[in-house]
């Protein structure tokens, strides 16, 4: 399958911004079932200095800098995907979970798709006993890693409640498991922290996620948005499968991966500085438009 995604963000100051500095995470990747074939990011007001590189985890991060002052910054970022992969089924023969345990303790590269560098905890993932021991009853003991991994993605799904008012990015991952509400972004942190808690790696992956409206309405422009889900690590012979717990979803062709980290904090599309004072507003319109 073939999308073209188009993902603008609005930035609108109540006064006047001198300066912003801005780091971009808007290329989707190749690998992982997915390959890039077009990219471009226009950004008004033009900045004065745009650098790139590739992050630890080979996400393409550009830092810009903006010296013109303004009081509107907008991103407009457009790609072209190719998705191909199989949704893995919910009781696929996968290796007990202990075993994958110990294999990510024993594994010897400390690269990107390493199992090791997702296991411990990290800025926004803390390892929580309360966490630990709800993801435990869906882990027995000898159980397969992916039929566990489905389980308690469907837990998620079902024992939380998707409320977009009742979290901010800066939620503690305690408030929101207790409040059992929240969006994407929580429902991914909890189903990590509990995973890593087993000593399992999880990895969080952002992306975006194709909708598909009601029968006879019609498809609103910028009506989709940027989602996040899991990538567990489940041995050696499957390697990495994507978990959606927001909408109990084994990750198949309808996921476009944009980054992948450890948490939100790795891979936010959008993050950065400004001078300037007062209040500030966000819009965030995505289109997912299926080609091909």
């Amino acid at each position: 399958m073939i999308y073209d995604i188009r993902h603008v963000t609005t930035y609108s100051y109540e006064t006047q911004v001198s300066f912003a500095r801005c780091s971009l995470r808007l290329e989707p990747m190749s690998g992982a079932g997915q390959k890039l074939i077009s990219h471009s990011v226009d950004i008004r007001p033009k900045p004065s200095e745009r650098t790139a590189r590739r992050d630890f985890f080979g996400t393409l991060t550009e830092s810009v800098l903006i010296e013109t002052a303004h009081r509107n910054l907008r991103i407009d970022s457009r790609s072209r995907v190719s998705v191909d992969r199989q949704a893995l089924p919910r009781d696929a023969a996968s290796p007990p979970w202990e075993a994958v345990r110990d294999g990510a303790f024993e594994a010897s590269s400390l690269g990107a798709d390493s199992p090791v560098g997702y296991v411990f905890a990290s800025a926004l993932v803390p390892v929580l006993r309360t966490v630990t021991e709800y993801a435990a009853a869906s882990f027995p003991p000898g159980d397969g890693i992916v039929s566990g991994a489905a389980d308690l993605m469907r837990r998620i799904r079902t024992g939380f409640k998707y409320d977009p008012k009742a979290t901010v990015i800066s939620t503690p991952l305690k408030e929101v498991f207790e409040k059992r509400h929240g969006v994407c972004q929580d429902f991914a942190h909890v189903m990590i922290a509990g995973l890593r808690g087993l000593g399992l790696p999880a990895a969080y992956v952002s992306g975006y996620l194709r909708t598909i409206p009601p029968p006879g309405q019609p498809r609103l422009q910028g009506a989709d948005a940027t989602h996040a889900w899991v990538s567990v690590w489940c041995g050696t012979a499957l390697g990495w499968v994507g978990f959606d717990p927001t909408n109990d979803l084994v990750v198949a062709n309808d996921h476009i991966i944009l980054a992948i980290g450890r948490d939100f904090a790795d891979v936010s599309p959008v993050d950065g500085v400004i001078v300037g004072a007062r209040k500030q507003k966000l819009n965030v319109a995505v289109d997912v438009l299926l080609v091909e």
